[in-house]
């Protein structure tokens, strides 16, 4: 049976960890008082002699000591007796002052008055200090709770009023453009004589969630459309075209109604511009009182904004009905700890203390949850609860056990395979001086690639399986979709079958190679398999994760157009991981050259190296994933207007800039590049290692009670934090090997540049780790465990 407090730790909500009950420190004050009373059973088995040889000399000796008392003893036997005396006598006071309380008590009730649970409870323990410390502490976990559930319970409270008011403003635009469609319509009807036909295609082709009967009404349109902008008027909206509107002095409405959409896309973006210039023409006031006022497709996306502020919402409430549940059941729980050790029925009248708290007496959660279910239903499901709760709760999925087993499966072939790949090289010669350099050109750029490819996963799923082991809740931080969000034994699924195909294809590679075959066919097969792995990626079908394909694709978009995208944690966190890729993004390079050229045909590797424009796209390479990373620095101060962007942007300036000495020092090998390099690097290792201590981990605080960490800590374990920072410098300064230039073949220059390549994939997995806690933590000190998301509607003052 699992004990509830690891049943606690498993269920309470990680960010408001702080704020449930402290089972733990109640469970040690219950210990407190367990071990104070062990003593008074201890002194009578210390004192009784255990057989011994010394036994009949004690017995002497105490014989002799009872027939010549020595004098200290009548003293403390003196002490004894009137200590004795006084407990007596004060029992005694206690037993008549219980008496006369008693007696008080009697009258008071006879007054009306009664005399509370917590009181009862201080007389009865007032003897025992650690008692009394307990059930102090037990108030004081009890108001901590009390108060957290009435801030959070009034937060969404005056969420769901924001969100109603947000849901009506809606429903009367909507109305209005109905209107204004069905008027448009009959005018159609009446001029051109086609009857049913077209209204009901419009009806079919609607953009909202009104049904054909809702649109085929009996027409009012201009007395209806007055009433809502009436009544949008009397809410402080104001448009174009009502005749009555309140102004100030200067003859402008007062308060005017803008739809605020977040510019999270290019079209967004380069349309906020205008947006705002057209909708503050619109909303001033004009003689002629016509205007297209009601953009459709702002109102379709106010809907889909709506819609996810009401589960949000929802999701938030059933945290706190969690949290509610849960805090209950631990004061449960700890009462029938203290009454087994203390050996008293005090957990009843407790329990009624607790029972009339706040925060299990309270409704309000629930009934809003209920409304909550009613207005999600009839206006974004159309009345079908079934699909609401999809929305609403969605289920996630078990883990299979089927995954574990091919996960197993795939390893062993991955090591088979490779075991079987390094005994056909050496036998067929495959590495001799006369064959070596052939083949590394063909083979080594495109599985070398998939090699540090299938290593970042790997770190991927290393970490996926410590973020959950630690209750770190990375699906909230990156804003996964916990239904379809990857686990850590499918990132080893991904991994272990990715390098398994891989791996049998450098098997079959080698086995036509070796059979005679010509090589023109046998080196496309790299090719091929590139190609295959490109296909997957983009595949339409529903097999092989595709939720985490597209949402792969759409964050490496998010990144290449940075500056027109609204910068999200998992796209700036997807840009450092390019930054670690640079070299499998070279690689690739020289594959797409390779085959694009037709040098698996001629064998003429010559063609890509020696090309100005392989030379140039070599810089290019190496600049992109720095440059996007910069450009969400850049997007991020714009949009938070936060200096600290601009600092971290200076970051990835400095990299860029070393990262273009090294490889023009590796083609101009001077001793003035070489100082440029070494200044360069320098600068820039400095940068990013104090970004990525201080800023990106939180550590290195002089005042923390950690010594040089941080207050908050994941882990128990404190060297591990030391152990860190120490290999994060290390890995940092690997690009010292570019500078030493050390004279080996061209096989082992290749395989130390992969060892260096993956030593900075492990560098970034577990950079990745403690850059996700130190986010985890900061959404803990603020208890944000439900996502805030943006209003379409919001008031703008004229005045202003």
């Amino acid at each position: 049976m699992v004990k509830f407090s690891k049943q606690l730790e498993a269920q309470l909500i990680p960010e408001w960890k702080e704020a449930f009950v402290n089972y733990w420190q109640l469970k040690k004050n219950i210990k407190k008082i367990k071990l104070s009373r062990i003593p008074k059973q201890k002194q009578d088995i210390d004192n009784s002699f255990g057989l011994s040889i010394l036994d009949p000399f004690r017995s002497l000796f105490s014989k002799i000591r009872h027939n010549f008392p020595n004098p200290l003893d009548k003293v403390d036997t003196a002490i004894q007796v009137s200590s004795n005396k006084a407990l007596e006598e004060g029992e005694k006071d206690e037993d008549e002052e219980e008496e006369e309380e008693e007696e008080h008590n009697q009258r008071q009730e006879e007054d009306g008055e009664q005399v509370s649970e917590s009181d009862e409870l201080a007389q009865l323990f007032s003897e025992e200090d650690e008692v009394r410390m307990f059930f102090e502490r037990l108030d004081e976990e009890l108001d901590k709770v009390n108060q957290f559930y009435r801030t959070k319970e009034t937060e969404f409270l005056e969420r769901g009023e924001l969100l109603n008011k947000q849901l009506q403003i809606l429903l009367d635009l909507k109305q209005i453009l109905t209107d204004r469609r069905r008027k448009n319509f009959q005018q159609s009807r009446s001029n051109s004589g086609h009857l049913f036909r077209s209204w009901s295609g419009s009806a079919r082709n609607s953009d909202f969630s009104e049904s054909a009967n809702e649109l085929e009404e009996t027409p009012g349109q201009t007395p209806e459309t007055d009433t809502v902008i009436a009544a949008l008027e009397r809410n402080g909206v104001n448009f174009i075209g009502s005749e009555v509107r309140s102004k100030t002095k200067n003859g402008k409405p007062k308060m005017a109604m803008r739809i605020d959409i977040p510019a999270t896309t290019p079209t967004r973006t380069i349309s906020a511009v205008t947006s705002m210039l057209w909708e503050d023409l619109v909303n001033s006031p004009r003689k002629d009182g016509a205007g297209d006022f009601i953009n459709r497709k702002k109102i379709q996306c106010a809907e889909k904004m709506i819609r996810g502020a009401f589960v949000e919402l929802y999701r938030g409430l059933g945290l706190l009905k969690t949290y509610s549940s849960l805090n209950m059941v631990a004061f449960t729980k700890i009462l029938k700890k203290f009454d087994k050790v203390a050996k008293q029925q005090a957990s009843g009248n407790y329990l009624k203390l607790v029972k009339r708290s706040h925060f299990i007496s309270s409704d309000k959660v629930v009934r809003l949850m209920d409304e909550v279910e009613s207005i999600f239903t009839r206006h974004f499901a159309s009345n079908d609860r079934k699909k609401a709760m999809k929305f609403l709760r969605p289920q996630q999925h078990k883990d299979s056990h089927m995954v574990t087993f091919f996960v197993g499966l795939f390893t062993g072939c991955f090591v088979t395979l490779f075991s079987v790949y390094a005994i056909l090289a050496h036998l067929s010669g495959l590495f001799s001086p006369g064959t070596e350099a052939g083949y590394v050109e063909t083979v080594y750029p495109v599985f070398s690639a998939f090699a540090l490819l299938s290593l970042h996963l790997f770190m991927y799923g290393c970490n996926l399986f410590m973020w959950k082991s630690t209750r770190i809740n990375y699906n909230f931080i990156f804003e996964f979709t916990p239904s379809t969000a990857l686990k850590y034994r499918d990132a080893f699924l991904i991994c272990t079958s990715f390098m398994t195909a891989v791996v049998g294809a450098m098997v079959i590679h080698l086995l036509l190679r070796s059979s005679g075959f010509s090589p023109t066919q046998v080196d496309a097969i790299p090719g091929f398999l590139l190609l295959f792995f490109i296909a997957l990626l983009i595949c339409p079908f529903n097999i092989f994760y595709r939720p985490t394909r597209y949402c792969f694709l759409r964050i490496i978009r998010n990144i290449v157009c940075s500056p027109f995208y609204k910068v999200l944690l998992v796209d700036f966190f997807m840009a450092d991981q390019l930054t670690s890729q640079i070299p499998l993004m070279r690689h690739i390079e020289s594959t797409a050259c390779y085959f694009l050229a037709r040098s698996f045909r001629t064998h003429r590797y010559e063609t890509c190296k020696s090309g100005r424009l392989y030379r140039e796209l070599a810089y290019v390479i190496s600049f992109a994933p720095y440059y996007w990373r910069a450009m969400q620095c850049a997007r991020r101060w714009f949009d938070e207007c936060d200096l600290d962007h601009l600092a971290n942007m200076g970051k990835y300036v400095s990299a860029m800039v070393a990262a273009g000495a090294r490889i023009t020092y590796a083609n101009q090998n001077t001793e003035l590049w070489l100082v440029v390099v070494l200044v360069t690097s320098v600068v820039a290792t400095v940068y990013q290692l104090y970004w990525d201590i201080v800023k990106d981990w939180g550590l290195l605080k002089p005042k923390s009670k950690n010594p040089w960490l941080r207050d908050d800590l994941v882990l128990k374990n404190k060297s591990i934090y030391y152990v860190s920072i120490a290999l994060n410098l290390v890995l940092r300064v690997a690009w010292v090997e570019t500078v030493t230039r050390f004279n080996v073949g061209l096989l082992e220059s290749r395989m130390l540049d992969f060892f260096l390549a993956s030593l900075e994939v492990i560098r970034r997995g577990h950079w990745n780790f403690y850059r996700v806690e130190n986010e985890h933590l900061n959404n803990v000190g603020k208890f944000r465990a439900v996502k805030t998301v943006p209003l379409p509607f919001r008031e703008t003052d004229s005045d202003g």
